[in-house]
Protein backbone atom coordinates (compact mmCIF):
# COMPACT_ATOMS: atom_id res chain seq x y z
CA UNK A 1 0.00 0.00 0.00
CA UNK A 2 3.48 2.39 0.92
CA UNK A 3 4.07 2.64 -2.81
CA UNK A 4 0.37 3.30 -3.95
CA UNK A 5 0.63 6.18 -1.36
CA UNK A 6 3.81 7.05 -2.65
CA UNK A 7 2.40 6.99 -6.70
CA UNK A 8 -0.21 9.01 -5.47
CA UNK A 9 1.69 11.82 -3.19
CA UNK A 10 3.99 12.26 -6.81
CA UNK A 11 1.75 12.42 -9.63
CA UNK A 12 -0.41 15.05 -7.05
CA UNK A 13 2.60 17.01 -6.10
CA UNK A 14 3.60 17.38 -10.19
CA UNK A 15 0.33 18.63 -10.59
CA UNK A 16 0.07 21.08 -7.73
CA UNK A 17 -3.22 18.74 -6.47
CA UNK A 18 -2.93 18.00 -3.15
CA UNK A 19 -4.58 21.93 -2.45
CA UNK A 20 -7.45 20.13 -3.68
CA UNK A 21 -7.51 16.86 -1.67
CA UNK A 22 -9.18 17.63 1.25
CA UNK A 23 -10.64 14.87 3.34
CA UNK A 24 -14.30 15.77 2.47
CA UNK A 25 -13.66 16.49 -1.07
CA UNK A 26 -11.88 13.15 -1.51
CA UNK A 27 -14.71 11.84 0.26
CA UNK A 28 -17.05 13.43 -1.83
CA UNK A 29 -15.18 11.91 -5.06
CA UNK A 30 -15.37 8.44 -3.16
CA UNK A 31 -19.09 8.61 -3.54
CA UNK A 32 -19.18 10.59 -6.90
CA UNK A 33 -16.94 7.52 -8.45
CA UNK A 34 -18.67 4.85 -6.70
CA UNK A 35 -21.86 5.74 -8.05
CA UNK A 36 -20.27 5.81 -11.70
CA UNK A 37 -18.58 2.05 -10.90
CA UNK A 38 -22.48 1.78 -10.19
CA UNK A 39 -23.82 2.82 -13.45
CA UNK A 40 -21.38 0.08 -15.05
CA UNK A 41 -24.19 -2.20 -14.23
CA UNK A 42 -27.45 -0.25 -15.08
CA UNK A 43 -29.60 -1.53 -17.08
CA UNK A 44 -27.67 -4.85 -17.01
CA UNK A 45 -28.52 -8.00 -15.25
CA UNK A 46 -25.97 -9.92 -16.20
CA UNK A 47 -23.27 -8.69 -18.51
CA UNK A 48 -20.86 -5.44 -18.20
CA UNK A 49 -17.91 -3.55 -19.45
CA UNK A 50 -15.22 -5.59 -17.51
CA UNK A 51 -12.21 -3.10 -18.53
CA UNK A 52 -14.94 -0.05 -17.80
CA UNK A 53 -15.68 -1.63 -14.39
CA UNK A 54 -11.90 -1.88 -13.40
CA UNK A 55 -11.36 1.68 -14.70
CA UNK A 56 -14.19 3.28 -12.29
CA UNK A 57 -12.98 0.42 -9.79
CA UNK A 58 -9.72 2.17 -9.67
CA UNK A 59 -10.98 5.70 -9.33
CA UNK A 60 -12.88 4.07 -6.36
CA UNK A 61 -9.69 2.93 -4.91
CA UNK A 62 -7.66 5.31 -6.07
CA UNK A 63 -9.68 8.13 -3.82
CA UNK A 64 -9.89 5.55 -0.82
CA UNK A 65 -6.23 5.63 -0.63
CA UNK A 66 -5.57 9.18 -0.77
CA UNK A 67 -8.11 9.72 1.44
CA UNK A 68 -6.54 7.52 4.12
CA UNK A 69 -3.35 9.16 3.42
CA UNK A 70 -4.60 12.58 3.71
CA UNK A 71 -6.33 11.50 7.41
CA UNK A 72 -3.09 9.42 8.39
CA UNK A 73 -4.45 6.03 9.08
CA UNK A 74 -2.85 2.78 7.73
CA UNK A 75 -5.65 0.92 5.30
CA UNK A 76 -4.35 -2.43 6.14
CA UNK A 77 -5.20 -1.70 9.81
CA UNK A 78 -8.21 -0.42 9.75
CA UNK A 79 -9.68 -2.74 7.24
CA UNK A 80 -8.53 -5.78 9.53
CA UNK A 81 -10.46 -4.08 12.26
CA UNK A 82 -13.65 -3.68 10.64
CA UNK A 83 -13.19 -7.41 9.85
CA UNK A 84 -12.89 -7.87 13.43
CA UNK A 85 -15.80 -6.20 14.62
CA UNK A 86 -17.78 -7.53 11.73
CA UNK A 87 -16.64 -11.26 13.17
CA UNK A 88 -18.00 -10.42 16.56
CA UNK A 89 -21.12 -8.57 15.28
CA UNK A 90 -21.76 -11.85 12.44
CA UNK A 91 -21.04 -15.00 14.13
CA UNK A 92 -20.88 -17.88 11.93
CA UNK A 93 -23.25 -20.22 13.76
CA UNK A 94 -25.84 -17.40 13.03
CA UNK A 95 -25.18 -15.53 9.98
CA UNK A 96 -24.01 -18.53 7.47
CA UNK A 97 -25.25 -18.34 4.30
CA UNK A 98 -27.75 -15.59 5.76
CA UNK A 99 -27.97 -12.08 4.29
CA UNK A 100 -29.61 -11.03 7.56
CA UNK A 101 -28.59 -7.56 9.06
CA UNK A 102 -26.54 -8.43 12.41
CA UNK A 103 -29.60 -7.48 14.30
CA UNK A 104 -31.85 -9.64 12.37
CA UNK A 105 -30.27 -13.02 13.19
Amino acid sequence: MENLKKAFREFNDERDWHQFHTPDNLAKSVCIEAAELLECFQWSADGFDKEHVCEELADVLSYCIMLADAIDVDINEIVLAKIEKNRLKYPVQKSKGSSAKYDEL
